[in-house]
């Protein structure tokens, strides 16, 4: 509407058309006849709204994402990545140096400093592998810990039985 040469009367009313939740919530609270012109409206908009603009971060603030003491890989990779994704032309070894120094001390990461994967591709096929192992053991200690039907049913019949007291 603006690149049309909309006056502001009409950018004004078709404003509110394309708010919805706290914008339009904000606007409908404005009082009627306080704005005369659209670049005022949007002026108050931007202000009132400032706060809740979305923060990027930068490349800088990859390297504080750290793989926690109890952490999956699996968990850790997927944090990392959801913030990974929102930094705007990330460079491919800038991120692949900032995801193995995040690795929590252990086997892995020393599998990962022997292994010396160049490019972030062939990282994450090692992560796959280690993703699996971890799931794998996950299942067999969940396994173990769970008692079977039969230990059930032993433990059952245990409790069923009732020592009676016998008279002298």
């Amino acid at each position: 509407m603006i690149v049309n040469s909309a006056s502001d009367p009409i950018l004004c009313r078709y404003f509110p058309s394309f708010l919805d939740g706290p914008a339009l919530d904000w606007f409908c609270s404005l009082p009627a006849d306080s704005i005369s012109r659209f670049q005022e409206l949007a002026k108050q908009f931007e202000d009132y709204f400032a706060a809740s603009a979305i923060y990027l971060h930068d490349s800088d603030y990859l390297t504080t994402i750290k793989q926690g003491p109890q952490e999956s890989l699996k968990d850790y990779i997927t944090r990392f990545t959801k913030v990974a994704m929102r930094i705007p032309d990330l460079h491919p070894e800038v991120h692949l140096h900032a995801i193995k120094s995040g690795l929590r001390p252990g086997k892995f990461q020393e599998t990962i400093a022997v292994a010396k994967p160049k490019t972030l591709a062939e990282f994450c096929e090692k992560v796959k592998g280690q993703i699996d192992v971890e799931e794998l053991w996950q299942a067999q200690k969940t396994e173990r810990s769970a008692p079977s039907k039969e230990e059930d049913k032993s433990r059952d019949s245990k409790k069923a039985f009732k020592p009676v007291p016998r008279l002298l």
